[in-house]
């Protein structure tokens, strides 16, 4: 028996502030200088992560190929990233910056990487609890308009708004 069930608050994602309207987030700034270079070097862009550290802000980029990614990968677009940072200064104060690939438990980031992914067991994190829990982990079914499909063990269905997840990862297969 499949019991179907949905998660829908339709909230803002919290990381999404704009200063004036039409402006671009930090996110998408980073994204738009970062995506050039790598494509440059042969690379596809996975995905950008920005932690805070304590007054440090942590900028994780994750490359990918068909062909895989190497040490020699991540440094070469490592000082190709750093050279356009410090000209462009998009990070307010210090940052660390760290190239690497995205993984066997690689985070999903974007629509067309949870459409990819479609079939692959996953680990979810929501930004906001749904049923008592945030954390979920099952089938990714694929995608239904804007929500992310997942089976857990139990034959139940979850839709959850992509807006909703904060995190997704692909759980390897052993």
């Amino acid at each position: 028996m499949t019991h179907r069930q949905a998660f829908g608050m339709g909230l803002v994602p919290i990381f999404a502030l704009w200063t004036m309207a039409g402006e671009k987030t930090l996110d998408e700034l980073l994204n738009g200088l970062i995506e050039p270079v790598v494509k440059g070097l042969g690379f596809r862009l996975w995905g950008i992560e920005r932690l805070s550290r304590g007054k440090h802000t942590a900028l994780k980029v994750y490359i990918d190929a068909d062909a895989g990614i190497s040490v020699e990968d991540c440094a070469k677009v490592s000082r190709q990233i750093s050279s356009l940072l410090d000209v462009e200064d998009p990070i307010p104060g210090e940052y660390i910056l760290e190239v690497s690939s995205p993984g066997m438990d690689r985070r999903l980031f974007t629509r067309e990487q949870f459409e990819e992914f479609a079939g692959v067991p996953i680990r979810i994190s929501l930004r906001r609890s749904y049923e008592g829990r945030k954390r979920y982990t099952g089938l990714l079914a694929g995608l239904e308009g804007d929500d992310v499909i997942l089976r857990t063990d139990e034959e139940e269905e979850f839709l959850f708004p992509l807006e909703q997840v904060e995190r997704a990862n692909v759980i390897p297969e052993v």
